[in-house]
């Protein structure tokens, strides 16, 4: 299914060890990005949904992309709903949208059998069942509450300061 909120996990994990050099906003963009190709392949019946979008080429060209509109749309949302937050890098964009496309490559590479990561240069998929999807989810949540009890952590030890 597309815009599954499991690739999520990863990117509070990655959220934080980055804290303000890393973009969970862009990060979660990137993912939406990536799943635009397999949501068309579903709604037109195509029988391979994970194509060129999914490939390391792929994964380059939409981190771009996420990271150079990912932060002034995510600096226009929080300007209205006036949240607080600390200065809104490029780098910051660039990493949530590079480090959210390729996550999502590989997350899927384990997957997806469709899928030919290493695309035009071999179309071999060596992560396929690499662990079983459960074990997948289970990391992907793992790693999601391991990065919000850190990050909670850090700002209460914060407000003790």
């Amino acid at each position: 299914m597309p815009f599954t909120p499991i690739h999520l996990g990863p990117g509070l994990a990655f959220k934080a060890i980055g804290g303000r050099h890393f973009s969970f906003m862009v990060f979660g963009g990137a993912q939406v990005l990536m799943d635009i190709e397999p949501l068309v392949g579903i709604l037109r019946g195509w029988p391979v949904l994970h194509g060129y979008t999914h490939t390391v080429l792929g994964a380059l060209l939409i981190g771009l992309l996420a990271g150079a509109i990912g932060r002034p749309i995510s600096e226009t949302c929080l300007r209205w709903l006036r949240l607080p937050h600390a200065p809104f890098t490029w780098p910051a964009s660039f990493a949530g949208g590079l480090i959210g496309t390729y996550s999502h490559v590989l997350l899927d590479a384990i997957m997806h059998s469709d899928m030919h990561p290493a695309w035009p240069l071999s179309a071999a998929n060596p992560l396929l069942r690499w662990i079983s999807v459960d074990e997948l989810h289970l990391l992907c949540l793992g790693l999601g509450l391991a990065g919000l009890a850190a990050m909670a952590v850090r700002a209460a030890w914060a407000s003790l300061r």
